[in-house]
């Protein structure tokens, strides 16, 4: 019943309309249309990857004592993420510990000396070249010792740099090692791919002459599960060809920051050509026709149209490409 009632409000609103009478819509702001270079896109598959990809690396040998992350955390520069023990570092530590009190008895012992030395030449009881050797030995006993505190802030630097450190903000990508693997310096960790994505393209190279830095790129929103279509631009096309594919890569904002090869599809311009394109919302469909309203000198009346297909662009997100049925200068009204 309600569709038979829209069909005929539809044939009375028709019938007033070719009857010349003033409608309402005819009023309305009409939009005119204009043939427009539109981009011939072509569908091409792109990968997800991280800008680069770094290892982190241990910078002493020895036995890895603690692993804190895993695949897929985020990590952030300077963050540690696994810890690099050597005994042999503990055993020289406590040597020089032992050494440093002995030097510090030594210079402890000289200082003393040196002060009653001291205390006698001025009274004339000793020479002054017991002074000056009080003195030389004193200073030998404080230099050694300062040597030696050197040499521990050494090894406790080494022992510090057993902190395994991210290289970048990121996530891990794979960890290379368990807790007790033994490593040596310089040993990777684990990989961290950097925090930035890009979608990496691979364009035939019949495409090669149309591609170019500063192109837009759209991805449909069905491939990152989302409504909205997303746009990008391509950054860098890489001078090189291989296995017959020009590779380069596009910025995508909001691209998916978990998988790192997950792979879409994605248009590019394979050229320009001339095409009529409208909002989708100027269309309305009944039995299967697609219907537009033109704004005539007498009114409004609706001509049928072909549709083709959506041509989403950055300022026209709902365009909708007309093979038939509009020419230049026609009016149209929304519906």
């Amino acid at each position: 019943m309600r569709s038979r009632t829209y069909r005929i409000a539809g044939l009375l609103t028709g019938a007033l309309v070719a009857a010349g009478l003033p409608a309402v819509a005819a009023q309305a702001q009409a939009l005119t249309v204009a043939t427009r270079p539109v981009a011939d896109e072509k569908a091409v598959f792109a990968t997800v990857e991280s800008v680069s990809v770094v290892p982190a690396r241990s910078r002493i040998g020895g036995t890895i004592a603690q692993l804190s992350v895993r695949e897929g955390d985020h990590v952030t520069r300077g963050q540690a993420i696994a810890a690099v023990g050597d005994e042999k570092l503990v055993l020289q530590m406590k040597s020089l510990d032992a050494q440093i009190e002995a030097l510090q008895a030594q210079a402890d012992q000289a200082q003393l000396d040196f002060n009653r030395i001291e205390g006698l030449v001025g009274n004339g009881t000793l020479p002054r070249v017991k002074l000056d050797e009080a003195r030389t030995a004193l200073n030998v006993a404080q230099n050694g010792l300062r040597a030696r505190i050197a040499e521990r802030a050494v090894i406790q630097q080494q022992m510090t740099e057993g902190q395994v450190l991210a290289p970048d903000d990121g996530r891990i990508l794979r960890r290379l090692v368990t807790v007790g693997s033994v490593v040596l310096p310089g040993d990777p960790i684990a990989t961290v791919a950097q925090q930035n994505f890009k979608l990496r393209l691979r364009v035939p190279e019949r495409h090669a002459q149309f591609l170019k830095a500063g192109d837009k790129v759209r991805v449909d929103g069905a491939e990152l599960s989302e409504q909205a279509t997303k746009w990008g631009v391509i950054d860098l096309v890489y001078p090189q060809i291989e296995e017959g594919r020009v590779i380069a890569d596009a910025v995508v904002e909001g691209l998916g920051e978990y998988f790192v090869g997950d792979r879409l599809r994605v248009w590019i311009s394979g050229g320009t050509r001339p095409a009529i394109v409208i909002p989708a919302s100027y269309v309305t469909t009944r039995f299967g026709i697609d219907y537009v309203r033109l704004r005539q000198p007498n009114g409004v009346i609706e001509v049928p149209v072909q549709r083709g297909r959506d041509l989403p662009t950055p300022d026209l997100p709902s365009g909708l490409e007309i093979l038939s049925g509009l020419r230049d200068g026609d009016q149209l009204v929304q519906p």
